[in-house]
């Protein structure tokens, strides 16, 4: 039996990518080396690389005023990069706070200037979005997690605001349309619908940094990694490949459009089954629940292990939910497919009858 993997990152990708990815570890398309092995500098790569931000471009409608990088670090990293790049002496920014990672982001932000929390569900254990705040205009910009890994909530549209508008899009980039025209910094670690962990997306319209004038460490500005198109310094060159293998299938697949089909159906079927069985319940409002990280307790808390261990017996693995939450976490990313969502509704039902 082929196993369904639900763990929320680093998370499951297509076959076809694991596949070309082992192949490129040994030959990489004929040139008999490793694709490890092979220089940043390589005509090869430089190929891989101008293919992967062309890809971005396409699949994401990305405007021309914006420019794509692949950074290291992790998306934690862009936590004080923004802040960094953004902030300049006496300014303030505005944060929201829906989770971890957005408290992980304002603690970070909070070395570089005054920060507001301007609204967060904190109280409610972030089982749902904030909907009524407001957001002075001499801040700098706004900053949220437009979907909560660990919660199971999502923006299900961006904040209105007048001012810059930063978001940090980790878990569900490549899983909707985004309206560029709302922002002006996006970032996302790769390990969740791009590729495995150790490189970062971020878009970001060029005329924020214009205001610029602080001197930064050369690997925190954002200036220099344009200006060197990502090759600053050896970038992530394994993980920016498989990247743009996952966008090519991304593509093939139909694009944005498809993706969002597909993920609504999923996230449909597995919430409907939680919402009927009487064994579970949800932890988000139904009105913020994620399509990416599907949260869910049971009832009956003893129940907890036999369910976790029948999950198993039927190869679905990386259902323990986070001890914030407990419970249980579906992560049903872009690779996931409705076969995997439907062996795990079915065992679902199964528990439910054999408990009755």
């Amino acid at each position: 039996m082929r196993k369904v993997n639900f763990s929320a990152g680093p998370s499951i990708l297509p076959q076809e990518v694991f596949q070309q990815a082992s192949e490129a570890v040994l030959n990489f398309e004929g040139t008999g080396l490793s694709l490890l092995e092979m220089s940043h500098r390589d005509k090869a790569f430089v190929q891989v690389y101008e293919e992967a931000v062309s890809l971005v471009k396409e699949l994401l409608a990305v405007p021309s005023e914006f420019e794509v990088l692949f950074l290291s670090g992790g998306a934690s990293s862009q936590f004080f990069m923004v802040p960094m790049n953004l902030l300049q002496d006496g300014e303030k920014a505005a944060y929201i706070n829906t989770g971890t990672w957005s408290t992980k982001a304002i603690d970070e932000a909070q070395l570089f200037g005054e920060i507001a929390v301007v609204a967060s569900s904190k109280s409610s254990n972030f089982n749902h979005i904030p909907k009524h705040y407001d957001v002075p205009a001499h801040f700098r910009y706004l900053h949220y997690t437009s979907n909560n890994t660990i919660y199971g909530t999502q923006f299900q549209s961006e904040p209105n605001v007048s001012i810059p508008l930063v978001s940090d899009m980790s878990s569900d980039i490549f899983s909707r349309p985004i309206d560029f025209s709302k922002f002006d910094l996006i970032y996302a670690g790769a390990q969740k619908n791009l590729g495995p962990a150790g490189v970062t997306l971020v878009l970001i319209r060029r005329s924020i940094l214009d205001r610029q004038s602080k001197k930064l460490p050369s690997m925190l500005d954002y200036r220099i990694h344009i200006a060197n198109e990502s090759m600053y310094n050896t970038p992530p060159v394994f993980p920016i490949y498989v990247s743009m293998l996952t966008l090519r299938w991304l593509k093939a697949l139909g694009g944005i459009s498809a993706i969002q089909l597909r993920n609504d159906a999923k996230a449909k079927l597995l919430y409907d089954e939680i919402d009927r069985n009487s064994l579970f319940q949800g932890h988000a409002v139904p009105e913020d629940r994620s399509r990416m990280n599907v949260t869910f307790t049971i009832k009956d808390a003893s129940l907890e292990k036999d369910f976790l261990a029948k999950c198993e017996e039927n190869g679905c693995e990386g259902l323990k939910g986070h001890r914030s939450v407990g419970g249980f976490r579906a992560s049903i990313y872009n690779a996931m497919d409705l076969s995997g969502v439907e062996r795990l509704v079915s065992i679902m039902k199964q528990f439910e009858d054999e408990k009755k």
